[in-house]
């Protein structure tokens, strides 16, 4: 488990170095999805990358996905929404609806959350019984290693901010009416079982950090620095996976 931190600049100015650090990022970024999907440096398909993204209640997962893609040509990007399973994905095992929307070979999903709400959201409110989530965590670890074996590169966030600053966050949607729509009644149920949520969180990092997929605390109170580190973190990532294959790593023009 890893915290994900960019080194912050001591002087200048605060804004212009995050965008400038963010804009150098982001065209690393650019130049390794073209070298995994064969269009730069060689014709060779680099290994699938799968980015997992869960946080709380509005620690900034849709803005960070955002940055992270939008550069990025969307015929070799896929951004995979989760919620509630419908009735009939429940008919399944809780992992089958999450095959359909997994990268192969030169491709990229992101997920916004995933399979970890068995462990936690569903065991928080009930959805799952104790031996269900229970047993969740070695399902998951297999999984993930079986991925991680095939040779796809897991990058997985949790995205962290505060109770004050997520109340300030809370706050703010409900007073703008543009971003009310953000906002529901089970968000504040959720903040009502923090500490609930807590607990399942911790368990969740521990028991699922591994090799083959670390766990990147992002620390979301600065949403221009958490876009940075989350973009940073995937380069690093990406190069690491792309060595272990053999491949070269473009040098960012």
């Amino acid at each position: 488990m890893r915290s994900s931190s960019s080194r912050r600049p001591t002087g200048g100015s605060y804004p212009s170095a995050c965008a400038a650090q963010l804009s150098c990022s982001t065209g690393l970024g650019v130049e390794l999805r073209l070298a995994l999907g064969g269009k730069l440096g060689g014709p060779d398909l680099g290994p699938p990358v799968c980015v997992v993204f869960e946080g709380w209640d509005a620690s900034g997962k849709g803005g960070a996905i955002k940055r992270l893609v939008a550069p990025l040509d969307i015929r070799h990007v896929r951004v995979a929404q989760f919620s509630a399973p419908t009735p009939d994905e429940k008919r399944h095992h809780y992992l089958w609806r999450f095959w359909p929307s997994l990268p192969g070979w030169g491709g990229m999903a992101v997920f916004d959350r995933t399979w970890y709400g068995r462990v936690l959201v569903e065991r928080v409110e009930g959805f799952a019984s104790d031996d269900e989530w229970g047993r969740a965590y070695d399902e998951i670890l297999e999984f993930e290693r079986s991925l991680a074996a095939e040779g796809m590169i897991i990058v997985k966030f949790w995205m962290h901010i505060s109770d004050e600053e997520q109340l300030r966050r809370f706050e703010r949607r409900q007073a703008t009416p543009l971003k009310r729509w953000k906002l529901t009644d089970e968000d504040w149920r959720n903040r009502e079982k923090r500490d609930a949520y807590v607990e399942a969180v911790e368990e969740m990092l521990a028991r699922t950090d591994h090799e083959g997929g670390r766990w990147h605390l992002v620390e979301g109170d600065s949403k221009s620095w958490t876009r940075v580190k989350v973009i940073e973190t995937v380069n690093a990532e990406v190069e690491a996976g792309m060595s272990r294959h053999g491949m070269d790593i473009p040098e960012f023009s």
